[in-house]
Parts: C-alpha cells; sequence; structure tokens
C-alpha cells in the first residue's frame, strides 16, 4: 500500500517535542531544502541536506526517505544519530543509508561543521566527471582556489570502510567534489554551506557552458586567483554570511513558506 504524505505531520506536536533550538534548525534546513528544489538542484528522492541539532554533537537531522525536496519540511525531518540509528521519525520513512554513511562521516569527524549539502546536479555531475575538476575560469569559481577536495568514486555510499577515505579527501576543507558523483559543500552555520554550494554550482555550470563553446579557455594567473579568494574568505562568516542566508530565506518564504509547518 502507497503511504501517504501527511503535509503537515502535525507541526505543534513535532515543536513542542523537539523544543525551540532543534525547531529553528528543522525550520532553516526546510528552507535549504525547498530552496534547492526552486533551483532545479534535485534528483527525485534521492541526495541529502543535514544540520546537527544544537548542543547535541551525536545527532543530526536529515530527510525521510522517499519525500522530495519540495515535500520536505520543518516538521518531518527525521533524527537521527552518529550511528544512524532513528531518534525522532515523524512520518516513519527512515533515511537513505547512502545519506548516513556520508553525513555521519563529516558530522564525527568535523564536529566544528554543523551542516553539510550534497546534489547529484547536472553541471555538478559533469564536472566531477572532468578529470582536471573545477577549472579556475571564473569569479564563481576563484571563490573555491585551493579549496577543493576530491574523493574518487567507490560505487553507492553504502559500505562504512568508505567513510575514513572520504574524510581524508575532504582534508580539513569545507568543499568536496565526488568523482562521477556529484558536489558536497560543508559550513559552521547551514547559511555558510548553502551559499557555499550556490556558488559552487555555479561555478560548475559557468564551465560547462564555457567549454561548450569549444575553444581554448583562459585561466588567471595563480596570484589573481589567490587575491580573489583572499578577499572572499577575509568577507565571509559572521554578517556577510547571514546577509546572503537571510535573503535566501526570504526569496523562499515569499514564494514556498510550507518549509515552516
Amino acid at each position: 500500500m502507497l503511504q501517504a504524505l501527511q503535509p503537515t505531520m502535525d507541526t505543534e506536536t513535532v515543536r513542542a517535542r523537539v523544543g525551540e533550538e532543534e525547531w529553528s534548525t528543522r525550520v532553516e534546513l526546510a528552507a535549504a531544502y525547498r530552496l534547492a528544489a526552486q533551483f532545479g538542484w534535485t534528483d527525485h528522492i534521492f541526495t541529502h541536506f543535514s544540520a546537527r541539532i544544537p548542543g547535541q554533537h551525536e545527532h543530526f537531522l536529515i530527510n525521510a526517505y522517499g519525500l522530495t525536496f519540495d515535500e520536505v519540511s520543518a516538521s518531518n525531518l527525521v533524527r537521527i544519530d552518529l550511528d544512524g540509528e532513528v531518534v525522532y521519525d515523524p512520518t516513519g520513512r527512515g533515511h537513505n543509508r547512502a545519506g548516513y554513511v556520508i553525513h555521519s562521516a563529516i558530522h564525527r569527524a568535523r564536529p566544528e561543521l554543523t551542516c553539510v549539502l550534497h546534489t547529484h546536479t547536472t553541471a555538478g555531475v559533469a564536472v566531477s566527471a572532468q578529470e582536471q575538476g573545477l577549472l579556475m575560469i571564473s569569479q564563481h569559481s576563484a571563490r573555491f582556489h585551493e579549496g577543493v577536495g576530491y574523493h574518487n568514486y567507490e560505487g553507492f555510499a553504502l559500505d562504512l570502510d568508505e567513510q575514513q577515505r572520504l574524510i581524508r579527501s575532504l582534508d580539513g576543507k569545507k568543499v568536496l567534489i565526488l568523482r562521477n558523483h556529484g558536489l558536497l559543500t560543508a559550513g559552521s552555520s547551514i547559511g555558510e554551506a548553502f551559499q557555499g554550494l550556490y556558488f559552487l554550482e555555479r561555478a560548475c555550470a559557468s564551465q560547462v557552458a564555457a567549454q561548450a563553446g569549444n575553444t581554448k579557455l583562459i585561466e588567471p594567473d595563480h596570484a589573481v586567483l589567490q587575491k580573489a579568494a583572499q578577499v572572499y574568505h577575509s568577507g565571509s562568516g559572521g554578517n556577510y554570511t547571514e546577509r546572503i542566508w537571510q535573503a535566501f530565506v526570504r526569496q523562499i518564504e515569499r514564494t514556498d513558506p510550507g518549509y515552516r509547518l
């Protein structure tokens, strides 16, 4: 029998059970899911965004398996622990094991990163399949100069022994290109991870478009790329990151406020 989706999942009951800190994180993470749906970053019911529960290193939120990104809301996110055990699942749908394997690896190894986002977009997968990876040919890509890790494809991410290799590939960075697979960004907040993914997606789309022109591409000098990256990093964090994220939130609030339910 098909399992029907309850759009609100009894919002007030969930909110009362989880408390205000977790609820606030649920609302922000749901906004990220709805924005990704709006931007066309989805792969039907696959791929996943996660966020750590404030004050709970061992627990994080992830999407219920079987929901599309435009169905995700604050009240239907699943709370799991680092061992993959479900702590609270208002939908009863559980979670995607591949999502658990990838996200728990980073949440366990990098406690300073509270949010992890992973996509399978056309441009992202295309760049992940290119031997040279992300080319420093646009202002969007320049912000990631010397800041991207690469992880070789090992098949579907279902084996726990891949986690250590994934963390080594990330190598202290916040951006990872999963070869032949897709993109991943992480951050100390949902806003930081989301803006990273937004500009990484833009950089990949620009690269694929430029390559379609079938002509030699121009890559700025190393010093110029380094300068551009430094400008970005000197301004990132704090008010800069929050300003960008709040603009994204206002955007989804105008068009799809159901993420708050």
